[in-house]
């Protein structure tokens, strides 16, 4: 095994390592941080974000980007509680319908006008945006209390909340397409070499668009998870889910720059993330620090920005020296 297979090795599993090093830490110093409730309460909150995050991985590895998944979850828990007081498949149809409408957008952008996917994301983002803002009305929207909507985002299968049986099934069968499927191995040859790509004969168009359609609908079923957790179309949601979602997906060990990624170590991201900033309002309880939400939110980020430089660091190829 040479040095460069090492490195990626660990740059991509030391993800786990840190998440199992977080959880012990937790267990260790806070009395109810493995609790029923604390551990339910966590893995039902973050659904929303590991299903907004596994779309992005998809995106990123073809090598591109989705700013719009925030505004596109946002605008999916409004088209969701409207539509909720007609039964719960209405609900759910009309929030992934806004998705999977988005995420067309985006990928027609991108392979049918060649907009850079930054700038075509950073217009649906803005244009999500304000659909949801008009569509609510500018409030949020509440669901129906009687269709058994709400169960959606409060009910449970056996012992696993239903948010997180979705995350956990979306993330098996992306799993599934990633490792063997020919779509899988072309997202990945795409993100290495788009040219070369084309010149294999490969339908590189046709699966970028596949890729941001499904980031779209999966950041459209983050909404319904949305409006039936918090009981209401919310507009203004969604706020820097993009950036949480680019986070948990670096962390987890996929590169930007697209052609190497994994969607178990992604969904490792998310949770890693997640129990971080558990892990900080717990710390808040014990009275030791007190760290605001904008203290939380700069700490994030640096422990973002280490974990980035140490990816770099790994994943860096050493030079050759010319003698």
């Amino acid at each position: 095994m040479n040095r460069a297979h090492l490195a990626r090795l660990v740059g991509t599993y030391g993800v786990l390592i840190a998440l199992v090093a977080l959880i012990l830490f937790g267990w260790l110093r806070y009395e109810n941080f493995l609790s029923p409730f604390n551990v339910t309460t966590v893995v039902r909150y973050n659904s929303m974000f590991a299903l907004v995050a596994l779309g992005m991985c998809f995106v990123i590895m073809t090598g591109g980007i989705d700013l719009s998944v925030g505004s596109t979850a946002a605008l999916g828990s409004v088209a969701a509680a409207l539509s909720s007081h007609f039964g719960i498949i209405p609900g759910i149809a009309a929030g992934i319908g806004v998705g999977v409408l988005v995420g067309a957008i985006n990928g027609l952008l991108v392979t049918r006008a060649n907009i850079m996917p930054f700038v075509a994301t950073l217009c649906t983002l803005l244009a999500a945006s304000g659909s949801a803002l008009l569509l609510s009305g500018q409030t949020s929207v509440p669901v129906s209390s009687t269709s058994g909507f709400i169960s959606i985002g409060t009910g449970a299968l056996w012992i696993v909340p239903i948010p997180t049986a979705v995350a956990l099934i979306a993330y098996a069968l992306g799993s599934l397409v990633l490792n063997y499927t020919a779509t899988g191995r072309t997202v990945l040859a795409i993100g290495g070499n788009e040219d070369a790509s084309r010149l294999m004969g490969l339908p590189v168009a046709r699966v970028i668009f596949l890729v941001y359609l499904t980031s779209g609908a999966l950041a459209g079923l983050a909404g319904v998870l949305l409006a039936a957790l918090g009981y209401a179309g919310q507009p203004t949601e969604g706020v820097g889910w993009e950036l949480f979602a680019i986070a948990a997906v670096v962390v987890g060990g996929t590169l930007l720059t697209g052609g190497s990624g994994s969607v178990i170590t992604t969904l490792a991201g998310v949770l890693l993330l997640g129990i971080l900033f558990n892990v900080l309002n717990f710390e808040n309880g014990e009275g030791w620090i007190t760290l605001s939400a904008a203290w939380q939110s700069v700490v994030r980020g640096l422990f973002l920005l280490a974990v980035i430089l140490l990816q770099a660091s790994l994943t860096r190829s050493p030079q050759k020296k010319k003698v």
